[in-house]
């Protein structure tokens, strides 16, 4: 994993996701994985940019969220590109959830609890406050209880 300072060539945000950093900076990082290792890295990397550091990438997917999250050091937008998503979010133990088509948005507010659904195929684009990102598995119960271990890494 390693961040490009100059990078104007074409680039999928599906694989290289863009981190966007102090000084109106952005900075494509390539060879990012969901490798704990590499998500040391990246972390480690933009530790500088600390809270104002973000993450801009594109997911593909379909069918229910496998984890929870929350980012404590700033909001999210999520943007669906195409297909249909739901953005569930944990609000004091009432779940808010918020129905979006191509072009719409929603933000998840800092510190919030949140999963994403996809309705069939599915892109989105997603807008991350990296610093302090936490995952719980999704289970039954409510994300705030905890299960089993959660990452710890400051990483999406």
């Amino acid at each position: 994993m390693r961040l490009v300072n100059h990078e104007c060539n074409a680039m999928d945000l599906r694989i290289t996701p863009v981190h966007l950093g102090l000084g109106s900076r952005a900075k494509p990082v390539e060879g990012f994985t969901w490798d704990p290792k590499v998500l040391q890295a990246y972390s480690a990397a933009v530790a500088a940019d600390g809270a104002e550091g973000r993450m801009v990438m594109i997911f593909d997917g379909d069918g229910l969220g496998d984890h929870w999250e929350s980012h404590p050091a700033g909001d999210e937008l999520v943007v669906c590109l195409s297909g249909s998503v739901t953005v569930t979010r944990d609000m004091d133990g009432v779940p808010d959830r918020v129905l979006l088509g191509p072009g719409e948005a929603t933000i998840n507010p800092a510190g919030v609890w949140h999963v994403v659904d996809m309705e069939g195929p599915t892109s989105i684009l997603a807008i991350t406050a990296t610093l302090g990102t936490d995952h719980r598995p999704r289970t039954d119960t409510r994300p705030t209880e905890r299960v089993g271990t959660s990452s710890q890494e400051e990483a999406p």
